[in-house]
């Protein structure tokens, strides 16, 4: 990213913590449970918001973790799968990164390099020291906007689990929760998909991970200070770490309009004149000058 990176030792604390509650637990049947995921999806369309966003890099195959200081951004989805984020570097509020996705294919520039990055959501950079190009704004998409079940594809069932929460004196304590565990038909037949944690002191989703086909942990995110916005119950706190790239983003709203129209121009991020141009894919970036793209903050 190249803005204020603070690099640590080898540890990365968890932003959105559970601590332990004095409420007594409620119960849900798993039919209720589904019935709560598929409401939640109903009740968004669109959302656009303001965020502070906190980033770290790294872990057990970098050798170190590099935390980088808050820096304020914006987020527009609209369903099915739009979505854009962009981030302002602090004080002089310049982007440093501008990111777009249709849900297949995404875009990223980042303007500090005058880089800008394209190619499907599931390819990856071929350069671990560019941390910023693993983002896929597909990811955030997911993790923000947790999917209804689809009854075609896709079967749940209920586990009775635990979580690890802080008492008082921030030692940890196993609390009972509920898991929708979701299997989902692929290519290849049946796979782990995605498990949906439900804390049963309030009855909503705090945590959810997500698997690939192979059945490795994709996405894991944390959910924080559930609140009420436009009628809607939502996370103030999403925390989303991606284990395989080894980073971890957490956003904090700031504001949160849902359901108002967005256009398609929203969505729409131009190649910059005069940028390096890297197609995910092929072996050499490649400089091409197009109509430049309009720098500024806010894209509402």
């Amino acid at each position: 990213m190249g803005i204020l990176p603070l690099t640590g030792c080898l540890f990365r604390s968890r932003k959105v913590e559970r601590v332990l509650s004095s409420a007594p637990l409620k119960s849900a049947t798993q039919q209720e449970l589904v019935d709560a995921i598929d409401s939640q999806a109903a009740s968004i369309q669109t959302m656009q918001a303001t965020v502070d966003i906190d980033t770290s890099v790294g872990g057990a195959n970098r050798g170190k973790v590099t935390d980088y200081k808050e820096i304020r951004g914006y987020v527009l989805a609209r369903k099915p799968s739009m979505l854009r984020m962009i981030g302002l570097l602090p004080i002089v509020r310049n982007r440093a990164f501008d990111m777009v996705s249709d849900g297949k294919q995404f875009k990223l520039w980042i303007p500090p390099k005058n880089r800008f990055v394209m190619g499907r959501n599931d390819v990856l950079s071929a350069s671990p020291k560019t941390p910023l190009e693993n983002v896929r704004p597909q990811n955030i998409y997911d993790a923000l906007l947790i999917r209804a079940i689809d009854p075609e594809q896709e079967i749940a069932v209920l586990e009775n689990g635990v979580e690890r929460v802080l008492d008082a004196k921030r030692r940890p304590y196993d609390q009972p929760d509920y898991e929708i565990v979701v299997v989902r038909k692929g290519k290849a037949g049946w796979y782990l998909s995605r498990k949906i944690i439900f804390s049963r002191t309030d009855l909503k989703p705090h945590r959810q991970q997500i698997y690939n086909e192979n059945g490795v942990l994709a996405t894991d995110v944390h959910y924080g200070e559930y609140r009420d916005y436009d009628g809607v119950s939502f996370p103030k706190q999403t925390e989303i770490e991606r284990p395989q790239e080894e980073y971890d983003i957490t956003l904090n709203i700031v504001k949160l309009e849902l359901n108002k129209p967005l256009n398609d121009d929203q969505f729409e991020l131009q190649q910059p004149a005069g940028a390096e141009v890297v197609h995910l894919g092929q072996q050499s970036p490649q400089s091409i000058s197009q109509t430049p793209h309009p720098g500024g903050g806010d894209p509402k």
